[in-house]
């Protein structure tokens, strides 16, 4: 593998958007629960907000082919908690990279950064992976007959 074409994760740029929309929407939402011309627009709001909420990708040779984000709320939220971590996705072909791993990493490294202490999650597949990364169960639920769990992190100490 050459140097250029090396992964690495790096803050999401507007020239990102329109690659890790396709990545989230081929992921989360090709049921129609939300356009992909939805997500773009909501990834350009992020891009432009106060600097709080953050985006990170996965960059190979330049592309995005995964993606993590850091959030106030997340969408369709079944508690009333903040922030979250929310949409990790990393293309098939780039699985086992460690890209996931990188991408969390730097949503909790950012959340830390910000002041947050604790930082939460949906998941419904991937809870193994979660708790290798040291996140703990808070919950399990069942939404229109799909277990679901909520998980949750500490990641940040608080401020004397």
């Amino acid at each position: 593998m050459n140097l250029d074409s090396r992964p690495f994760v790096r803050r999401l740029a507007a020239a990102d958007v329109p690659a890790a929309a396709a990545l989230r929407h081929a992921a989360f939402f090709a049921d129609g629960k939300r356009s992909l011309g939805e997500d773009v627009a909501g990834l350009f709001d992020l891009l432009g907000g106060d600097g709080y909420e953050a985006a990170f990708v996965a960059d190979v040779g330049g592309r995005p082919v995964g993606t993590c984000l850091f959030v106030r709320e997340e969408i369709g939220s079944l508690h009333d908690l903040r922030p979250w971590l929310a949409g990790l996705v990393v293309a098939r072909p780039f699985w086992g990279l460690g890209l996931g791993r990188s991408l969390v990493e730097s949503v909790e490294f950012h959340a830390a950064e910000v002041g947050c202490r604790t930082l939460h999650l949906y998941t419904d597949q991937a809870e193994p992976f979660y708790r290798a990364l040291g996140w703990r169960v808070a919950e399990r639920m069942s939404v229109d007959g799909e277990a679901l769990v909520l998980m949750d992190k500490v990641v940040g100490q608080p401020t004397p």
